[in-house]
């Protein structure tokens, strides 16, 4: 019998909810780019569930007592006693999500000798040592554009509260007071600002595309620079490099995989070339930022503010210096996670197991690593 160890986030303080704030989510027909939703032969939820916790198990339970697979589910998965450790030798799949990472070390990988593949539910699998992957000849998968939409939408609204001067504004407003001068004191229009992405990619472009109603100027660059007609249509300037649109920019929002050209990219010299006050909102990873050179520019003035869902390590211990630091808008990794995003991650999920299982190929488009090479959008994405 095969075996799957499933790692999810912690289920809520108060139980697995029993009802809802709302009845159903819009059923979509497609993503904008017009490529299919996930397509699964079935699914055991009801869309607009809690998917993505360890009760909600992604909506899989039955699928794999169905399959007469051995299902382990935990949220235990940091240290050498973790239940995701113990159980890790003898797994033939191993699922999780960006938001609660099962980090599959190259070390974890050799105790792993069982391991054939390594699912994401969600988007990016930098959690994965994709080289020690490729070696063993391991399939790295994610459900590409699930919850795409849900991370722009996201990054407009950490936007929004940086410039706007939201959180502290908010705070005010439950503690009792009506502090308005406090409030506006840093509090501007993003209006004819300039704003600022590092790779358009689905979720990139779909920030931009976001953003152009605000009356913002519109920068972007990528390593795969978009047609002719969508810069003209959304008033692009296009930037050959990171250090060229970080300079030119009010607001950067970074939207990057990680990989060794990413990692640590916003050091002290980046942050320090950027026009003082400028705004970063990273939903991308964290490690593509010095995070000791973020606090750094807050404190020194040099940013106005720093937002993003996105931590190292995931969770972050409890004194992580985000946690405190001056003039941010931090949220837990919660951006790709909505309920809405959910029901199409999980389906997309079953069905990326449903293939494997029967001996199909996978889409390219959900594929990092296959026969021991980058594949489909891995092969586009990492290098």
């Amino acid at each position: 019998m095969a075996k799957c160890v499933m790692v999810l986030y912690p289920d809520p303080v108060d139980g697995y909810p029993p009802t809802y704030a709302r009845d159903t989510i819009p059923v979509l027909d497609s993503y904008p780019d017009g490529s299919t939703l996930p397509t699964p032969s079935g699914i055991d939820f009801t869309p607009g569930e809690l998917l993505g916790c360890v009760s909600g198990a992604l909506g899989l339970r039955r699928f794999f007592a169905d399959a007469g697979y051995e299902l382990v589910v935990t949220s235990d998965k940091d240290g050498p006693d973790s239940v995701f450790e113990r159980e890790l030798p003898d797994a033939d799949i191993v699922i999780s999500q960006p938001f609660w990472p099962a980090y599959l070390s190259a070390e974890r990988i050799a105790k792993a000798p069982k391991l054939k593949l390594a699912l994401t539910a969600g988007i990016g699998s930098d959690h994965v040592d994709l080289d020690a992957a490729k070696a063993r000849g391991i399939t790295v998968a994610e459900e590409t554009y699930s919850n795409s939409i849900s991370v722009a939408e996201h990054t407009v609204m950490q936007t929004l509260a940086l410039v706007r001067n939201f959180v502290p504004s908010h705070r005010y407003a439950v503690d009792g007071g009506w502090n308005i001068a406090d409030c506006v004191s840093r509090a501007y229009d993003v209006e004819g600002m300039d704003f600022g992405v590092i790779a358009a990619g689905r979720i990139g472009r779909a920030v931009l595309e976001r953003m152009k109603p605000f009356g913002v100027h519109l920068h972007y660059t990528d390593i795969h620079r978009l047609p002719d007609a969508v810069e003209r249509d959304l008033g692009l300037t296009f930037h050959p490099d990171v250090a060229s649109l970080a300079a030119a920019v009010d607001i950067v929002s970074v939207h990057s995989p990680l990989y060794a050209g990413t990692r640590g990219m916003f050091d002290a010299t980046l942050l320090n070339s950027m026009r003082r006050g400028a705004y970063l909102v990273n939903t991308a990873r964290a490690e593509e930022t010095v995070p000791e050179a973020i606090v750094a520019a807050l404190e020194s003035g040099q940013l106005a503010g720093y937002a993003g869902d996105v931590w190292h390590p995931q969770p972050p211990a409890p004194d992580h210096p985000w946690r405190r630091m001056p003039h941010q808008a931090m949220t837990p990794h919660v951006s790709g996670s909505t309920l809405s995003a959910q029901a199409r991650y999980a389906a997309g999920t079953r069905e990326i197991l449903e293939d494997w299982l029967a001996g199909r190929p996978i889409r390219p488009e959900y594929l990092i690593v296959a026969d021991g090479a980058l594949a489909g959008t891995g092969a586009r994405s990492y290098r």
